[in-house]
């Protein structure tokens, strides 16, 4: 996890993520959208290659990357149990809930009774 947060916290190396999101590309190509030099974009393809976010696929004389987002699902799991409402907060959400259901049976009791 932690060498995937690393590969993450770099904003080219983000970028880079986004880009193979939808669609395989070669190292020309995403060199391309980029202001920095071919070779510094391939050292941030080297990193996000090595911690298992993308992957790389040789056709012909070509290399084309893609994004492997399962090495994402640790950290992401880590960042959903931060963003978890705590203990109190989750009672709390059960509270409103309860209260709003008793509500809605409350409010259907009384349309029963005014009918019959």
């Amino acid at each position: 996890m932690d060498e995937v947060a690393g590969a993450i916290a770099d904003p080219v190396r983000r970028e880079i993520l986004v880009l193979l999101r939808d669609s395989r590309l070669s190292a020309g190509e995403i060199a391309g959208r980029f202001e920095i030099s071919r070779p510094a974009v391939s050292r941030h393809l080297r990193v996000l290659r090595e911690c298992g976010l993308v992957r790389d696929e040789v056709v012909g004389r070509q290399r084309f990357y893609l994004l492997d987002p399962a090495p994402l699902a640790d950290l992401a799991g880590w960042l959903g149990a931060l963003l978890r409402p705590s203990g109190w907060e989750h009672h709390l959400d059960a509270l409103e809930t309860e209260v709003h259901r008793t509500r809605r049976e409350r409010r259907a009791d009384r349309r029963e009774e005014n009918t019959a």
